[in-house]
């Protein structure tokens, strides 16, 4: 179990998973690339996946994240979440409720939530979230009816609550120096890791800016 009161170091380079460029790898050898690569964090997303289908995956990863002392949670799915072990499970405001959520994993286990406006952090953090995810901070194909967040709105939730928070959405090398003086803990990156052909040295290379830009 991964310790709760480390998880806002884990926010740092937070890895979302996405099957569509595996191009002929397994997703463990991906994660275990992006692993190596110094991801801190890394959340399963598999919205096509049936709870038994993410349970069997899940089951290659736990492995993989547990050696490497990195926490893992299941998106969405708490019941895939639970069966594989994990280390706890992410929700967006349409999903299964935090609370929910929270009174289904019992204390020692993560929840995170995506939120967007100041108004659904305090509701997140006051119904248990362990942390945020922010987003979408740029435009995304990831997630293309995310509606983007304002940077002077992500400041506004930094400052006013106590739990981590991960920007999320469309970040890149390019776009990750924008985080700098936000107050983020972390970003989390989907395609600029898992599209990448070398996942290791991509993931090196996000880890670099990421810490230059959050100090």
């Amino acid at each position: 179990m991964y310790p709760r009161d480390r998880i806002r170091e884990g926010m740092r380079l937070y890895a979302v998973t996405d099957d569509a460029w595996l191009d002929g790898r397994t997703l463990a050898e991906c994660v275990e690339q992006a692993i190596a690569g110094g991801a801190t964090f890394v959340q399963l997303r598999d919205k096509r996946a049936s709870t038994e289908e993410l349970v069997a995956t899940a089951e290659a990863l736990v492995p993989l994240c547990r050696k490497a002392g990195v926490p893992f949670v299941v998106n969405d799915d708490v019941e895939a979440a639970i069966a594989a072990d994990a280390d706890g499970v992410h929700v967006g405001q349409d999903d299964m409720a935090c609370a929910s959520a929270r009174a289904a994993l019992g204390s020692g286990k993560i929840v995170g939530v995506s939120v967007q406006t100041l108004e659904e952090a305090l509701e997140a953090e006051a119904a248990g979230a362990d942390y945020l995810g922010v987003g979408a901070m740029f435009g995304t194909p990831t997630k293309p009816e995310a509606v983007d967040v304002g940077f002077d709105e992500l400041r506004r939730i930094c400052a006013a609550v106590g739990i981590p928070v991960v920007a999320i959405g469309g970040l890149n090398a390019s776009t990750v120096p924008a985080l700098g003086g936000c107050g983020v803990d972390g970003a989390a990156v989907v395609s600029a890791i898992f599209a990448a052909p070398d996942i290791e040295a991509s993931t090196k290379r996000l880890r670099i800016l990421v810490d230059e830009a959050l100090g």
